[in-house]
């Protein structure tokens, strides 16, 4: 048996933290470059970034070599289970509706909603993929609603980016509130509504811009002029209740209620408001952006010549599987069903990490690993995609054959997601991720203008809102204790505005990571093509971080205090 003398990460290795922190982000930098500007396959930018990961966690901060690779391999482990596994079930139960024919009625059956896409796409974008954020996340939601874009006739490629988008705003309370959870305990915060009506607020705001970005991904200057009216009544109708919903006890289930009440009042606008422009539109967003992964393309009618009637009982059997991941989660979310999954868990230590640390001295989380084959939402999907499947009158061999054939087609996304997790643990356990933290938290009285970006690079390096709140959150807690005392808010107000900003930075640090572009680019049969979604969407991230950044800042000012409970 190998020994391994204990191994506590320096968070300045190299004696000035400018430095340490600059060498730690030569990972993060070569994932956006050989992504966003050398174009490489996401499967070969994610083991390489890795491997300069692992350099530096051996050179620059001395973890062992033994430790770096054990590490690395329990990352590499965690990312094929649970995460590829939650994907492959996500387009599992997506294509078993492809596949038993029920898919057309479920394209008609939006349509009957609204003969506009655009409309359409923000209801299932932005309403349902937080609903399914609530109950789900793990980049359920981003999988399941780019296949349902496609489905009412956007091209691939505009699908995965108004998927992504979408998926920022639910983020922080997804998986029945985990992330604010989170860094509420890891901010040494006793009562969650600490830090949940702040993250709650500053997410809240974003909703009155989001909606107005993606029917300007969706459509242009065409879809802002014709569709607003509907993008301010979504997002009002989301940020309020959000703003609501989280100051309450009821935190955990934020987003069910703004998803739920939201699509409510957005149905009954619809009654006294029509777009202008639909039927032109319809044509404008199945044109592909981008020949060279979508090919040519025919954009989809709301109606075909030889289509069955479209009554009450094929519009139910076309909503079947989202109406069983609806009843599903909310039962698995319930306190005794969720506990009695959880015991499920199978927990064995680690090899080679007995003696991590972390850089406070307490054992490292990475010491043993859990085997959560019941309580991630892959078991529960996988549930949906079977009985779907029955309830469509396919057989067992057709279900099946059915997710072997898409398990397949996931290889490559494999390599990129087990990577990119094993990149983030070796950087956490090694003390390159703090060292970054660390270098902004020296901003001083400024620092609450940075301090969503933390949450942001978090997020960007775990593809995690949680993981980032567990990695920064301690040290938001700490810088406002510093400059809590001479600030104009107090120590405690401070802490829990630093605290909350890391959680909503985290948000729109989700929509770039590499975990999140391989599952919307593998979700929509572009797989591959995560270089060009990063192109195309990482502006976006940074203007609402930007944004998220202004308003922490000022919300530590006379200016905006008065938003803090």
């Amino acid at each position: 048996m190998m020994l391994l003398e204990v191994f506590r990460p320096a968070t300045d290795p190299l004696g000035a933290q400018w430095l340490s922190a600059l060498v730690a982000a030569i990972p993060i930098i070569a994932m956006l470059v050989t992504l966003g500007g050398l174009r490489w396959k996401a499967h070969l930018a994610g083991p390489f970034s890795w491997v300069l990961a692992f350099i530096v966690a051996i050179t620059a901060y001395r973890m062992p070599a033994a430790m770096a690779l054990s590490t690395s391999v329990q990352g590499f482990i965690y990312g094929i289970f649970p995460i590829v596994w939650i994907l492959l079930t996500a387009i599992w139960m997506y294509e078993v509706t492809v596949a038993s024919g029920r898919f057309d009625d479920l394209r008609r059956t939006f349509f009957l909603i609204s003969d506009d896409p655009r409309v359409l796409a923000l209801l299932i974008a932005f309403c349902f993929g937080g609903l399914l954020e609530a109950l789900a996340g793990f980049g359920a939601p981003v999988a399941i609603t780019a296949a349902m874009l496609v489905a009412i006739g956007f091209s691939p490629l505009r699908s995965a980016l108004i998927a992504l988008l979408a998926n920022t705003v639910p983020v922080a309370f997804g998986a029945v509130g985990l992330p604010v959870l989170m860094a509420a305990r890891s901010g040494g915060f006793e009562d969650v509504l600490a830090i949940s009506p702040i993250t709650g607020r500053l997410t809240a705001i974003m909703c009155l811009v989001v909606p107005f970005l993606l029917l300007a991904v969706m459509d242009g200057k065409k879809g802002l002029a014709q569709c607003w009216p509907f993008g301010l009544v979504v997002g009002i109708t989301f940020g309020i209740t959000k703003w609501i919903v989280s100051a309450t006890p009821l935190y955990n289930l934020t987003e069910v209620f703004a998803a739920v009440v939201s699509v409510g009042v957005a149905i009954a606008f619809l009654r006294f408001w029509h777009p202008t422009g639909g039927h032109e539109a319809t044509e404008r967003i199945g044109v592909p952006i981008d020949q060279s992964i979508e090919g040519k393309r025919k954009p989809l009618s709301a109606e075909s010549a030889d289509a069955p009637t479209l009554d009450g009982g094929r519009i139910f059997m076309a909503l079947v599987p989202y109406l069983l991941v609806i009843v599903v989660f909310a039962l698995a979310a319930l306190p005794p069903v969720k506990a009695a999954l959880a015991a499920t868990d199978i927990k064995v230590g680690w090899p080679l990490l007995a003696d991590l640390q972390t850089s406070a001295g307490a054992p490292s989380a990475h010491i043993a690993y859990t085997f959560a084959w019941a309580s991630t939402p892959g078991i529960l999907l996988a549930l949906v995609a079977i009985v779907t499947g029955l309830i469509y009158r396919m057989s067992l061999g057709e279900i099946f054959t059915v997710l072997v054939v898409n398990a397949k087609k996931l290889r490559f996304a494999m390599l990129t997601i087990g990577s990119v997790v094993a990149l983030a643990y070796v950087m956490g356990d090694s003390g390159q991720t703090l060292a970054l933290g660390l270098f902004f938290a020296g901003a001083g009285a400024l620092y609450p203008f940075i301090a969503p970006v933390l949450g942001w690079i978090g997020t960007y390096v775990t593809g995690s809102d949680t993981s980032a709140n567990i990695l920064f959150s301690g040290l938001q807690s700490s810088v406002g204790q510093q400059i809590g005392a001479g600030s104009h808010l107090g120590v405690e107000d401070m802490r829990a505005l630093l605290v909350g900003s890391n959680a909503a930075g985290g948000v729109v640090g989700k929509m770039i990571s590499p975990q999140s572009l391989t599952i919307a680019a593998t979700a929509i049969g572009i797989a591959g093509s995560e270089s060009i979604i990063l192109r195309r969407i990482i502006g976006w991230s940074f203007v609402l971080l930007a944004l998220l950044c202004l308003l922490s800042g000022l919300m530590s000012t006379p200016i905006l205090s008065g938003l803090l409970p």
